[in-house]
């Protein structure tokens, strides 16, 4: 009896401290029973050109979702990012809003070909899967504020030849940096052919886990959507879903 007033004790205790976090997004252990996090993206009718502006009139007054704290929970101030998603009967678009400290660009940056290890640097990140049984197959997008970008198809029980990065995906990114806001912009547009084998339609649902790296070392910043619970991005458990959702 004892035993059954002290488990009933703890469970009322871990409701309260649930209810008191409003704000904090749900996530649990890599392979634990948590709901998923939803980060909806919004039908347009047609494609648009990338500008990297969140006052665009196919981005302004779109919900998104925010990346602020890292791989173990754990807030990043001043570097809260926002994320949102656009769709349209042939491409995914996703715009970042980045909040800076400080930049670490590469030197030399090139915006006409595939920069491999670019997130050695600062970059956003997408990692993208289709396949709800084979988790650990999913691409991987990233781009630079300097609009340098790199693709890769991730297989992590079989690795691709040179870590997947001599796949090409097709898609195209815009970045700009506001210097005196301290914020960098970020926009991508993947094909919907090179993430996903079924066509485009409201209610699909994708798995997705958005991240950025930060600033130069030895302060570097990791910054996560859905905290992985280790120190790698690489963790398809801790992923949220993406919904295909209608006209905002």
């Amino acid at each position: 009896m004892e035993k059954l007033a002290v488990l009933l004790f703890l469970s009322i205790a871990l409701a309260a401290q649930v209810k008191l976090e409003p704000g904090r997004p749900v996530v649990g252990p890599p392979g634990g029973q948590t709901s998923p996090a939803i980060f909806h993206s919004y039908y347009a009718r047609q494609d648009f050109e990338l500008t990297a502006d969140p006052d665009a009139p196919h981005w302004k007054g779109i919900a998104g979702v925010f990346a602020e704290r890292d791989p173990f929970g754990k807030p990043v101030p001043n570097h809260r990012t926002e994320i949102r998603s656009r769709w349209t009967d042939r491409h995914l678009y996703l715009l970042y809003i980045c909040p800076y400290e400080e930049l670490y660009l590469k030197p030399n940056p090139s915006t006409a070909t595939e920069t491999n290890k670019l997130w050695e640097y600062d970059v956003a990140e997408a990692f993208i899967g289709s396949d709800f049984r084979n988790i650990r197959q999913y691409k991987e997008f990233e781009v630079s504020p300097q609009g340098e970008w790199v693709d890769l198809d991730i297989d992590r029980d079989h690795p691709r030849p040179e870590g997947g990065w001599l796949w090409n995906s097709g898609f195209r990114v815009k970045a700009r940096i506001d210097h005196a806001a301290k914020i960098w912009y970020a926009e991508m547009q993947i094909p919907f052919a090179a993430i996903d084998s079924r066509p485009p339609r409201e209610g699909n649902r994708l798995r997705i886990n958005l991240y950025r790296a930060q600033g130069p070392p030895p302060n570097r910043k990791f910054i996560c959507w859905q905290p992985t619970g280790t120190r790698s991005f690489h963790t398809p458990e801790a992923f949220g879903h993406l919904i295909l959702s209608g006209e905002p």
